[in-house]
Protein backbone atom coordinates (compact mmCIF):
# COMPACT_ATOMS: atom_id res chain seq x y z
CA UNK A 1 0.00 0.00 0.00
CA UNK A 2 3.07 2.31 0.10
CA UNK A 3 3.41 4.41 -2.48
CA UNK A 4 -0.13 3.93 -3.63
CA UNK A 5 -1.40 7.28 -5.21
CA UNK A 6 -4.88 8.37 -3.87
CA UNK A 7 -7.17 11.07 -4.08
CA UNK A 8 -8.37 12.81 -1.10
CA UNK A 9 -12.14 13.55 -1.29
CA UNK A 10 -12.70 15.07 2.18
CA UNK A 11 -11.80 18.34 3.70
CA UNK A 12 -9.99 21.53 1.99
CA UNK A 13 -7.74 19.27 0.01
CA UNK A 14 -10.45 17.24 -1.52
CA UNK A 15 -9.95 16.50 -4.93
CA UNK A 16 -6.05 16.97 -4.45
CA UNK A 17 -3.67 13.87 -5.42
CA UNK A 18 -1.28 12.63 -3.10
CA UNK A 19 0.94 9.52 -2.44
CA UNK A 20 0.82 7.08 0.71
CA UNK A 21 3.98 7.01 2.58
CA UNK A 22 3.35 5.30 6.15
CA UNK A 23 1.22 3.08 7.50
CA UNK A 24 -0.19 4.04 10.88
CA UNK A 25 -2.85 1.45 11.52
CA UNK A 26 -5.75 0.00 10.29
CA UNK A 27 -7.30 3.59 9.79
CA UNK A 28 -4.96 6.10 9.06
CA UNK A 29 -2.19 6.55 6.48
CA UNK A 30 0.92 9.12 6.31
CA UNK A 31 0.48 11.35 3.03
CA UNK A 32 2.17 13.88 1.02
CA UNK A 33 1.59 15.85 -1.71
CA UNK A 34 4.08 17.00 -1.97
CA UNK A 35 3.10 20.32 -1.07
CA UNK A 36 5.01 21.80 -3.92
CA UNK A 37 4.01 19.64 -6.32
CA UNK A 38 -0.06 19.33 -5.63
CA UNK A 39 -0.73 21.19 -2.50
CA UNK A 40 -0.96 18.34 -0.06
CA UNK A 41 0.79 18.41 3.31
CA UNK A 42 2.50 15.21 4.90
CA UNK A 43 -0.21 14.63 7.29
CA UNK A 44 -2.42 11.55 8.90
CA UNK A 45 -5.18 11.00 6.99
CA UNK A 46 -8.52 8.60 7.70
CA UNK A 47 -8.34 5.77 4.62
CA UNK A 48 -12.09 6.78 4.92
CA UNK A 49 -11.23 10.09 3.20
CA UNK A 50 -9.14 8.76 0.24
CA UNK A 51 -10.09 7.41 -3.09
CA UNK A 52 -7.34 4.94 -4.66
CA UNK A 53 -6.16 5.40 -7.79
CA UNK A 54 -4.70 2.10 -10.12
CA UNK A 55 -1.36 4.44 -10.22
CA UNK A 56 2.09 3.36 -7.81
CA UNK A 57 5.20 4.80 -7.47
CA UNK A 58 8.31 2.96 -5.86
CA UNK A 59 9.11 4.71 -2.23
CA UNK A 60 10.23 2.98 1.22
CA UNK A 61 8.65 3.45 3.99
CA UNK A 62 8.50 7.20 5.39
CA UNK A 63 10.03 8.49 2.61
CA UNK A 64 11.15 12.36 2.24
CA UNK A 65 9.42 14.63 -0.10
CA UNK A 66 12.35 14.71 -2.32
CA UNK A 67 12.37 11.32 -2.50
CA UNK A 68 9.02 11.06 -3.55
CA UNK A 69 8.89 13.53 -5.90
CA UNK A 70 11.95 11.93 -7.65
CA UNK A 71 10.24 8.81 -7.99
CA UNK A 72 6.58 10.39 -9.63
CA UNK A 73 9.35 11.67 -11.89
CA UNK A 74 10.43 8.44 -12.88
CA UNK A 75 7.07 6.76 -12.95
CA UNK A 76 5.90 10.01 -15.90
CA UNK A 77 3.18 10.64 -13.61
CA UNK A 78 3.77 14.63 -13.08
CA UNK A 79 0.98 16.13 -15.50
CA UNK A 80 -0.94 13.33 -13.99
CA UNK A 81 -0.62 15.04 -10.33
CA UNK A 82 -1.12 18.54 -11.36
CA UNK A 83 -4.03 18.17 -12.72
CA UNK A 84 -7.05 18.16 -10.19
CA UNK A 85 -10.12 15.96 -9.30
CA UNK A 86 -14.06 17.60 -9.08
CA UNK A 87 -15.31 15.69 -6.13
CA UNK A 88 -19.05 15.12 -6.25
CA UNK A 89 -20.75 13.72 -3.45
CA UNK A 90 -17.49 11.82 -1.99
CA UNK A 91 -16.84 10.44 -5.45
CA UNK A 92 -13.65 11.24 -7.48
CA UNK A 93 -15.30 12.50 -10.85
CA UNK A 94 -12.35 11.97 -13.60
Amino acid sequence: MIGRVCVKVAGREAGKKCVIVSIIDKNFVLVTGPKSLTGVKRRRVNVMHLAFTPYTIDIKNDASDEEVLKAIEKAGLMEYFKKGVRIKEGIPVL
